[in-house]
């Protein structure tokens, strides 16, 4: 038989049961505290200039922070899990190698853009944060085909919401979304222009979704039909999808299935090249101009990819993700053509001054 992957990279024992439960309650405060006193730290520096009145503005986020924080772990505590060993996942190993490639890339796009490779690293945390945060949130209310976990699942078991994330269950738009949000405001907090770091983080959000991909195969999901190709893929009776679980029919030893997640991980590695030469060759681009390629690029991708997604979400019919990708190349490239072919900011001024200035009487 083929090799078949397996989801746990390894375990870390624990001296007891108990030890978990309070192991993660300990996590949850200590990352409301960071949450807390970060969020309090992009404050705009003109409100707090003092550096007392900085301090007490990341003490009181802090403290905010952690008592939410416990207040969540201590509704969730019942329901922590109590083993005797904590596994790791390669799914998360990989989500967390992809992040810091994508952020090392960034350092050397920030310097392209005479930018201080430090906000890179000061900013990751907190994208990270709201990326999984947004990426969860997407995965929670989608509804995919063939399988019962999907918003009703989840709103009769909130709190797989929190706990179900470490078997996987991420959805790269709301991850996008989230990662988008966190950079907005750390380009306030830091007065640095939105666009320019959206920039930075192009090619790298590429490189860390090629290799973030890698965690469905250990996980043995986001494969597409049976196929008859060489680099097709075995999966598992447990992890067959309801519409290909008939083992007489699709028997585990001689059935093969389309690597979905392989098709998309290559393209977003072509994606981050083709935005690493179009960045260094484009001498007109504006700041903004490379996220836009992004959306374009991974929009097509997308909904070229879908089309091997028998458990896609559906909209009359219609993969989610197609509509969304469809709409990203749409907006995105409208939005650059427009940036590029559109009436300047100086011919709207020079417009709008003839407008205004009286007009002689005849």
């Amino acid at each position: 038989m083929d090799f078949l992957p397996q989801a746990i990279a390894f375990t870390i024992p624990l001296p007891d049961k108990q030890f978990l439960p309070i192991l993660l309650f300990g996590a949850f405060v200590v990352v409301g505290i960071i949450l807390g006193a970060y969020g309090a730290s992009l404050v705009p520096q003109r409100e707090r200039a003092e550096p007392s009145r900085e301090r007490k503005v990341l003490v009181i986020g802090g403290v905010l922070g952690a008592l939410i924080a416990g207040v969540i772990a201590t509704l969730l505590f019942d329901k922590f899990p109590q083993l005797d060993s904590i596994p790791i996942y390669w799914y998360g190993i990989l989500i967390v190698a992809g992040a810091l490639l994508g952020a090392y890339l960034a350092t050397f796009e920030a310097r392209q853009r005479s930018v201080d490779p430090e906000h890179v690293w000061n900013g990751l945390l907190f994208a990270l944060i709201l990326g999984v945060i947004g990426a969860r949130l997407y995965h929670v209310i989608s509804s995919p085909t063939g399988t019962n976990i999907g918003l009703d699942y989840y709103l009769k078991n909130p709190t797989e919401i929190v706990l179900g994330i470490r078997q996987g269950g991420l959805g790269i738009y709301g991850a996008v979304a989230g990662g988008v949000l966190a950079i907005y405001l750390y380009a306030r907090s830091s007065q640095l222009n939105f666009g320019v770091l959206l920039d930075i983080a192009a090619p790298g959000l590429a490189v860390g979704q090629a290799v973030g991909r890698w965690g469905n195969f250990f996980n043995q999901e986001l494969y597409g039909y049976p196929t008859t190709l060489p680099w097709g893929i075995p999966i598992d009776a447990a992890h067959r999808l309801p519409l290909f679980a008939d083992l007489t029919k699709y028997p585990v030893e001689t059935t093969r299935f389309t690597p979905t997640f392989l098709y998309e991980s290559l393209w977003n590695l072509g994606m981050a090249v083709a935005i690493l030469l179009v960045a260094r060759r484009w001498k007109k681009a504006h700041p903004g101009d490379m996220v836009l390629l992004w959306g374009m690029f991974y929009g097509l991708g997308r909904f070229l990819v879908e089309f091997q997604r028998p458990d896609a979400w559906l909209i009359s019919g219609i993969a989610t993700a197609q509509l969304i990708g469809l709409a990203l190349i749409i907006i995105c490239g409208v939005v650059l053509m427009y940036r590029h072919t559109g009436p300047s900011k100086a011919q709207l001024a020079a417009q709008r001054a003839q407008q205004r200035r009286p007009q002689r009487p005849p």
